[in-house]
């Protein structure tokens, strides 16, 4: 027997199953049920005594709903004596009220890494956080991996003419840059004002886009406002295509309607969240070779930034 052991929550059973395949080894047997009032039960199917365990699970929509079910399948592993239990969270949710940024609201990313903490997990595995100072929120090892990994080489396959990177805001101006060295391209921003959560106005383009192919990055894109007004404004200032790279596919609300819609040539994401739906402008990227490596890696206490140094 190995090892360890990994288990999937119902979030994205999808991914769990290709992690799995990657690894060449079966997932884990829990049953997750929900009494008729919607409290969660689980079952621990069989025994985890001293082993590494890996619970995959992202806290997508409905996001309290598998936050609360990742903490009870730690809870029930916790009680069974497992080893360790490494929390393998695509998208982690609630990543996005991370300061305090107006009067008499709460920190509820920091809320979120309490509740992971004292439920029992020991390390989080998570990818592209909205905002990278979340993992001193932890008092565990928490490895944010680099999405950039997954779309560097599709970027590359696309043999765009005259390709340029571009921040949609000023906050991602230094993933943007990250994309730019590594593809070795100039850069451009967007600066835009948000009036309130969910709605922004684009000002203006820091840079020129004239005649240039514009690959947009982000690390998530949640009712796609921001981005569908940001490939508008780019292509009204000469651009000849805009494609956008984000992580984290939320697309909510309006999302598909405006991407069938607007400005914007191509959408790729990774499959950190299940899409609801599909589109033709949509191209999904799978994370599930990178997170298998990094399990198994970080079973083996093996370095687990070396993967993206390489690449």
């Amino acid at each position: 027997m190995s090892g360890y052991m990994i288990f999937s929550g119902t979030a994205n059973p999808e991914l769990s199953a290709e992690i799995a395949k990657y690894l060449d080894m079966p997932l884990a047997i829990a049953s997750v049920n929900r009494f008729s009032d919607g409290e969660i039960n689980v079952q621990i199917a069989e025994s985890v005594r001293g082993k590494d365990v890996f619970i995959i699970q992202s806290t997508c929509a409905p996001a309290n709903d598998n936050l609360m079910e990742l903490l009870i399948i730690t809870d029930a592993l916790k009680r069974s004596s497992a080893k360790s239990i490494t929390a393998v969270v695509p998208y982690f949710g609630y990543a996005r009220q991370d300061r305090k940024a107006a009067p008499r609201v709460p920190i509820s990313a920091k809320l979120v890494a309490n509740l992971i903490e004292v439920a029992g997990i020991t390390r989080l595995v998570t990818v592209d956080l909205h905002a990278s100072q979340i993992q001193g929120f932890f008092d565990i090892p928490v490895d944010n991996l680099y999405g950039a990994i997954l779309f560097i080489d599709y970027i590359k396959s696309k043999k765009l003419k005259n390709p340029i990177i571009a921040s949609p805001d000023i906050g991602g101006v230094s993933r943007a840059r990250y994309f730019a060295d590594k593809l070795g391209l100039e850069m451009v921003i967007v600066d835009k004002r948000r009036e309130k959560a969910n709605v922004a106005e684009v000002m203006n383009v820091i840079g020129n886009v004239q005649d240039k192919d514009v690959i947009l990055i982000d690390d998530m894109v949640d009712t796609a406002g921001t981005m569908l007004k940001g490939a508008k404004a780019l292509k009204d200032l000469g651009a000849t295509s805009v494609m956008a790279c984000c992580t984290h596919p939320v697309l909510s609300g309006p999302a598909y309607e405006r991407i069938e819609l607007g400005d914007l040539d191509e959408l790729v994401v990774a499959n950190t969240i299940p899409m609801k739906q599909g589109s033709k402008k949509i191209k999904m990227l799978s994370t599930a070779q990178m997170l298998g490596e990094v399990i198994r890696r970080v079973h083996n206490n093996e370095s687990v930034n070396s993967l993206f140094e390489t690449n």
